[in-house]
């Protein structure tokens, strides 16, 4: 039995370098999988696609499958991530008041290798800067990208193209991607995600001084769509909107998704004959989690599984490309079974049509109507005291009692728990494909990220 057991690990543990042997069935939206499986021994990738899913600590992966599971089958279906999983990682801070980490020395570990404080974008205690694998990849005249779904110049993609002894500096961090040149070249070549506030601003327009430098900019899908086809335009700067960028349940047609822009990203960056560098952040998973939201939180799960689905694909046909997908944390304890209730119900999360965040800003507007907003946004029936907690907190302009009042009825029915409205500090998944991804099996440190990636890219 145990040799079984050993057996499957094994199995499981190496699937990131080869194809499975068994049959594997994915539920839901998928990505087209790749018709070519590479099958080279090469030792060390040309391009490394690093993708960081916010907040996606272990319970977020086992939600995501409850959501994407096919009721018509008697076992809980496999997902995307499973065909790939590797290790795990710790995930501590170096801070003197705090030992569980925020996104920003998070990021600084797993890209420059370095632990540092909470709120330090790639400097370290001493707020001196550090290096960054994508700008040990620039120095290599590869190409670079970030892609995010928050502001570009949030905590993760900051600290991979900035350097701030603070995050909540976005505007010099937008001035970093900008003004700091290696080998008399912009570091940073594919831009895409939210924060047009930080670029477009009184004292500075960075996005003119991208475009007056060959940069290509775009503030929508169908813009961003025709740039992936433009061979031309080798450097690109795409804004969404003027912060973060809606959750993927909430966004309209004129929004890319992630796996988009991660296309798109990858289309542009693997022309340069030397390779690439590109992050990619599933950012909203951590917000959600900070909301105890879980219909924002698995509708951003998804946006991530189909943007890491979309690397996986690129390094199948490209066969020189490594995938690393991780967390950088968990957010908001999240668990299933909440109560003591052994059950997990997805189907009041499906039902909801939208975010109580983007239903908390449709419920503040002047002359809004509640009871047709409910109705039509939440597909379940709420009780009377829950339709009076939602008109009460609409009636006092409370909107973190609005977005409560909403949440509430969803983890109640779905059996979600929730323990804090911050970071947890378990370790989380590590999952990859491509050469050298067998160097990420097992239990590591976050800081081991960058170090092998620095390895790569001498």
């Amino acid at each position: 039995m145990m040799k079984a057991i050993n057996k499957v690990l094994a199995t499981t543990l190496t699937a990131g370098l080869l194809a499975t042997t068994f049959p594997v069935t994915h539920t839901g939206n998928t990505v087209q999988a790749a018709t070519k499986v590479c099958k080279s021994n090469k030792k060390t990738p040309k391009n490394v696609i690093f993708m960081i899913g916010d907040g996606m600590g272990p319970s977020y992966i086992a939600a995501h499958r409850y959501m994407r599971d096919n009721k018509a089958t008697k076992q809980l279906d496999r997902i995307s991530f499973d065909d790939y999983l590797l290790g795990a990682q710790t995930t501590i801070a170096d801070d003197e008041h705090q030992n569980i980490t925020d996104s920003a020395s998070a990021a600084t570990a797993m890209s420059a290798g370095v632990k540092t404080y909470n709120s330090a974008i790639a400097v370290d205690v001493n707020k001196h800067e550090v290096k960054t694998v994508l700008e040990q990849a620039k120095s290599k005249y590869k190409s670079t990208g970030l892609v995010a779904t928050s502001e570009v110049t949030h905590a993760t993609p900051a600290a991979y193209g900035a350097h701030d002894e603070s995050r909540k500096n976005m505007a010099a961090i937008a001035d970093d991607y900008y003004d700091e040149m290696i080998n008399k070249q912009h570091k940073v070549d594919v831009i895409l995600g939210g924060g047009k506030d930080y670029f477009e601003r009184k004292d500075r327009n960075l996005i003119k001084a991208f475009e007056k430098d060959g940069y290509k900019y775009v503030t929508n899908k169908n813009e961003l769509l025709k740039a992936t086809a433009d061979t031309k335009a080798k450097q690109l700067l795409g804004l969404f909107s003027p912060g973060g960028m809606p959750k993927m349940i909430d966004r309209d047609d004129n929004m890319p998704s992630l796996q988009q822009m991660t296309n798109t990203a990858i289309k542009k960056l693997s022309t340069n004959k030397h390779g690439f560098f590109l992050m990619v952040e599933g950012s909203q998973i951590d917000w959600a989690g900070h909301a105890n939201d879980i219909t924002g939180a698995m509708s951003e799960m998804q946006d991530f599984d189909l943007a890491f689905q979309e690397a996986i694909n690129f390094a199948k046909t490209d066969c020189n490309t490594l995938v690393i997908a991780t967390a950088d944390h968990s957010t908001g304890g999240l668990s299933m079974g909440q109560g003591g209730e052994y059950n997990f119900f997805v189907d009041p999360i499906k039902k909801m049509k939208h975010t109580p965040e983007y239903l908390r800003a449709q419920l503040m507007k002047d002359g809004a109507d509640v009871d047709a907003i409910i109705k039509e946004n939440i597909g379940f029936e709420l009780t009377e005291d829950e339709i009076k907690n939602i008109k009460d907190a609409v009636a006092a302009k409370d909107a973190v009692k609005i977005e409560d009042a909403i949440e509430k009825p969803v983890n109640k029915r779905s059996f979600t728990g929730w323990t804090t409205g911050g970071h947890t500090g378990e370790d989380v998944y590590i999952y990859g494909y491509g050469p050298g991804s067998e160097q990420w099996r097992g239990s590591m440190d976050n800081t081991d990220n960058a170090k092998r990636i620095f390895k790569f890219f001498k």
